[in-house]
């Protein structure tokens, strides 16, 4: 079998003496620890004891674990690892830094911060952050970078995970952590293939459309997945996203109604990835148990369906057993062929073999300097038509503060956070409680106070919008007298609040929320350092009054 994958060449590299130990790993297999390579487990969902015996017995190819204390992740993958016939893809999202895969872990930054910064440099610098924290811990597999383009400022879930709407930049800064990733030992899995941020919805809860035209898409995201492929891209995961346009071209005999997710289209998997630009990598669908996958055919047909397409790894399960079952016995009906399972396992070995039969060096790394660094770099001012910056005391002697969302941050409270720095330079603080007022005019408005906003409303799965909710009392907290007060509108963790709030007159973007960053955001709004940041997307969201 192993003929038929070129396990010497792109991607894996490997040479004669790892091309001999995934030979010798696949003969040691047993048909039934085969089917278990097929499935990257979510580690939390049981204990170590249930886990060791399905990695002995059943062969479970990998395991992630959502962000727990690095020392007992390791602890944990120890054991598995003594139990699996071989050893395990140990998988992780570092798609923010260390956090991604520990508790201990730096948030360094969502994606579209490091685009900010607009310098390659720091992408590299992210990503042996992410990769060095992540070996530290026994992470070998990440599901990242984030490959989409943000299109559609109303998507709920690419925005800050994503490195903007441009393709030339998110070519390049996807370019760069893929590979930085993998030279330091941390096979990465560009996603979410064929490409989200074109729909306005979450492909986590139904099947969502990546609707351009075939012309639009493989000028756009067709490109980025190319570029990386040619650069030697490990694996690709496969969105619950349909592309109806590029299906419908691979095969005309489709109709729109019966094309299907990547996840389980072989036009795309098949047809696209390996067939026309020649990947040679593990695909991966997303996890299989979102209801982008779930709702298109009964679950015993859905699983099949993804490997026959040609993914070589499903990713968690509604419930393990039974979808083990179902594959045994697609593999004893014919279903599932026995050439398209043992391919599959082929390329999880070859996969493993370039991350586990090979030593990496780590670079020296500084999270915590490189996140400041990132997070000067990123700030961005949108809008200033006020002229009210730089802030300083002669001007207001008050800040009203109003925090939007989250206050948590990582242990800290964005709130006491910014009160502490304000009181340091001088200003007297209030933080605004609407509850706690009542509708009032305009006349009593006090010349000496600034409004700041702090907006920390974070992309989430399987929330529809990520949108402001004001106060039911009225909207008190809103800035309602723009052209009587004086206001600043910084948003941590959604570039597009202007949406929602188009006649504020001085607008900035941080992209990620840290103590760091409000540190570096304050700094620039009392004068103290530059804004250095360039938007990765439009932030005035193609709206005229967002400019006003």
């Amino acid at each position: 079998m192993t003929e038929k994958i070129n396990l010497a060449g792109n991607p894996f590299y490997l040479t004669g003496e790892q091309i001999k130990w995934v030979e010798d790993a696949y003969q040691k297999l047993t048909v039934k620890q085969k089917i278990g390579q097929l499935f990257c487990v979510m580690g939390q969902d049981y204990s170590i004891e249930e886990l060791t015996n399905m990695a002995a017995e059943q062969g479970v190819g990998a395991v992630l674990y959502r962000p727990a204390p690095s020392g007992e992740i390791r602890e944990n993958y120890a054991r598995l690892d003594e139990a699996a016939p071989v050893p395990l893809l140990k998988a992780a999202n570092l798609e923010e830094g260390g956090a991604g895969g520990t508790a201990e872990g730096t948030l360094f930054g969502w994606p579209m911060m490091v685009a900010a910064t607009d310098d390659l440099s720091m992408a590299e610098k992210f990503a042996q952050v992410c990769a060095a924290e992540g070996r530290e811990t026994g992470i070998n597999w990440t599901f990242s970078p984030v490959s989409d383009l943000d299109l559609n400022f109303m998507n709920p879930i690419t925005n800050v995970r994503s490195y903007g709407s441009s393709l030339k930049r998110v070519m390049a800064f996807t370019e760069v952590y893929m590979k930085t990733v993998q030279e330091c030992g941390v096979a990465a899995c560009a996603k979410h293939f064929p490409g989200d941020g074109v729909d306005f919805r979450d492909h986590h809860l139904h099947p969502t459309y990546n609707s351009l035209s075939s012309e639009e898409w493989y000028a756009s995201y067709g490109r980025i997945y190319q570029n990386m492929i040619d650069k030697g891209l490990l694996s690709i995961m496969a969105g619950h996203i349909v592309q109806p346009n590029v299906a419908m071209k691979k095969n005309p005999d489709l109709t729109i109604g019966q094309c299907l997710p990547a996840s389980q289209s072989r036009e795309l998997l098949t047809g696209v990835l390996r067939e026309e630009f020649h990947f040679n990598g593990v695909i991966t669908t997303d996890a299989t148990i979102m209801g982008g996958y779930c709702m298109t055919m009964p679950r015993r047909e859905a699983i099949v369906a993804s490997v026959m397409a040609g993914s070589d790894m499903l990713v968690f399960n509604t419930d393990f057993q039974e979808d083990y079952q179902y594959m045994m016995d697609a593999l004893e009906s014919g279903a599932l062929t026995e050439e398209r399972l043992n391919e599959a396992v082929l390329r999880v070995l070859a996969l493993k073999a370039a991350v586990c039969q090979k030593v990496f060096v780590q670079p020296e790394t500084d999270a915590r300097g490189w996140h400041r660094e990132c997070a000067d770099k990123a700030v961005t001012l949108v809008k200033d038509i006020q002229h009210i910056l730089p802030v300083t005391t002669d001007k207001y002697s008050v800040i009203r503060l109003i925090v939007i969302g989250r206050d948590d941050i990582r242990g800290k409270s964005m709130t006491a956070t910014a009160v502490s720095y304000l009181e340091q330079e001088g200003f007297r603080v209030e933080v605004y409680e609407p509850l706690r007022d009542d509708l009032h005019g305009s006349k009593g408005l006090p010349g000496d106070r600034l409004t700041l906003y702090l907006a920390n409303m974070e992309t989430a799965s399987n929330q529809t919008t990520v949108r402001i909710g004001w106060c039911p009392k009225h909207a008190l907290e809103i800035p309602r007298f723009v052209m009587e007060e004086d206001a600043i509108f910084v948003s941590f963790a959604n570039p597009y609040h202007l949406q929602d709030i188009p006649r504020i007159r001085t607008y900035i973007n941080v992209y990620t929320a840290t103590e760091d960053s409000i540190y570096a955001v304050l700094d620039k709004i009392m004068g103290k350092s530059e804004f250095k940041g360039v938007s990765p997307v439009d932030a005035f969201c193609g709206l005229t009054d967002t400019r006003l």
